[in-house]
């Protein structure tokens, strides 16, 4: 797989659910452009870590957009089933409603434009990506399906990028650059 850090991001066009589970919408990499956008990718609606990661990423949204970024999940589910799961109660294994659309991949091609497909399952990794207003991939991580991601160290990278320069080891926002 090439590496997407440094390079235009992939455009994709993918039907989505809005998070309140008002309705459905087109979402486009174009409907970003001029803003931050953290776009996370996991495998499956109705799991166990995935819920998590979604709830948790939608409860701090609002710091997201205070630093002029906006969030989108992708799994390779139908728009339908992340409905389903949005309209489905957190205490009866669903969501309930969040701050951000969630995207369906469901024939896998952006999944497979950004490196996370798992091919043989028709289901993605969880990948990250920090795109900046330009459309510049800036950060990725992908790893393993069992566990889940940071919001804390997304938003430590998100503010470290937009600091505009070199940031240590560990590095958190107030630091001084290098």
């Amino acid at each position: 797989m090439e590496r997407l850090v440094g390079k235009s991001a992939p455009e994709f066009t993918m039907n989505a659910v809005k998070g309140d589970a008002s309705g459905f919408t087109e979402i486009k990499l174009g409907d970003y452009k001029g803003k931050w956008l953290v776009m996370f990718f996991y495998p499956l609606d109705f799991t166990f870590v995935c819920p998590t990661e979604i709830t948790g990423f939608s409860r701090r949204a609002e710091e997201f957009r205070d630093l002029k970024a906006e969030l989108l999940a992708v799994s390779c589910d139908s728009q339908y089933s992340h409905e389903a799961w949005i309209n489905q109660k957190a205490n009866e294994g669903g969501l309930g409603k969040i701050d951000f659309p969630i995207a369906s991949d469901k024939t896998t091609e952006v999944s497979e434009k950004y490196g996370v497909q798992i091919k043989e399952e028709g289901i993605s990794l969880r990948g990250l990506f920090i795109i900046d207003p330009e459309g510049t991939v800036k950060y990725s991580v992908v790893h393993d399906l069992n566990v889940g991601r940071s919001v804390d160290e997304t938003l430590r990278v998100l503010k470290a990028l937009q600091s505009g320069g070199m940031c240590a080891l560990d590095w958190h926002e107030g630091d001084a650059n290098l």
